[in-house]
């Protein structure tokens, strides 16, 4: 899979999926899963490099102590919304608005897709940001949250 970043606006971000055919119906439904559940950690705030502790604190966390007081003192970083998953023809592409969330969620997702393209699905190209010569942006990102 191929990996490219364009013009990147956390807050006005397309992301581009080229797929080697056109997909079916049961591999969307995997796509649409991993951004749906990538969507939802990161709405919850879970995307929050500010609050790494076990994964700072190194391989042994036998018997760490968790202080949850630390946690509570962090700024919130949740993805604020996206917009619902669109296919043409070999392209797929979602529209997000990262909110405070930090840029490992921008890690996290690739490391889900790699894993998806290798055993279900085949992606040719991840790209993020800027606009793609084969489907027009029109500006009118449909949120998972907004009135039909």
């Amino acid at each position: 899979m191929n990996i490219q970043f364009r013009e990147f606006n956390p807050f006005d971000l397309w992301i581009w999926l080229e797929f080697e055919t056109t997909p079916s119906p049961m591999e969307q439904q995997y796509i649409e899963e991993v951004f749906d559940s990538w969507y939802y950690l990161g709405k919850l705030g879970g995307f929050n490099a500010e609050n790494l502790r076990v994964s700072d604190a190194g391989v042994d966390i036998s018997y760490m102590e968790y202080d949850r007081g630390i946690s509570e003192e962090t700024l919130m970083a949740p993805m604020h919304n996206m917009s619902d998953f669109e296919y043409l023809g070999t392209w797929g592409r979602c529209w997000i608005d990262l909110g405070t969330s930090d840029l490992i969620a921008i890690d996290v997702l690739i490391n889900a897709l790699t894993q998806l393209s290798k055993e279900f699905v085949q992606i040719q190209t991840l790209i993020f940001g800027g606009e793609n010569e084969d489907w027009a942006i029109d500006g009118s990102h449909r949120s998972m949250f907004s009135e039909p």
